[in-house]
């Protein structure tokens, strides 16, 4: 992982085969990937009833991708949920403070899924 310059910590990830920067968030309760980038993540989308709210953002729409593969360092996973939804004010955010946006969230469903051990000394996520 990487510490920004916003103190939110980062990592690559590979989902469906598809490399990208992520924010590791406990406090995010899904793995989500910004909506303007279905096709690049090759995301089925399905419709969704669920608002997303976090940020300073409330009431947001989403949609569901099921069946995806995620990949972080030699850890892989198949069959994960992802979230779908606009992290325009995440990134806003993230520039506002001169941090290059993110493609998605690392969320605590996947941290759970992996039983992610976090190292904030050393910077490190270890998953099983």
């Amino acid at each position: 992982m990487k510490l920004t310059k916003t103190n939110h910590y980062k990592t690559s990830a590979c989902i469906n085969g598809v490399k990208g920067s992520f924010i590791v968030d406990t406090g995010a309760s899904n793995t989500c990937i910004d909506k303007n980038l279905i096709e690049k993540f090759n995301l089925t989308p399905e419709n969704s009833e669920t608002k997303a709210a976090g940020a300073g953002a409330i009431d947001m729409e989403t949609q569901l991708a099921k069946n995806n593969n995620i990949v972080l360092s030699k850890w892989k996973s198949k069959n994960n949920n992802i979230i779908i939804f606009d992290l325009s004010h995440v990134n806003q955010a993230l520039t506002n403070h001169n941090s290059k946006p993110v493609h998605g969230i690392i969320g605590a469903d996947l941290l759970k899924k992996g039983k992610a051990i976090i190292d904030y000394k050393k910077n490190n996520i270890y998953l099983k």
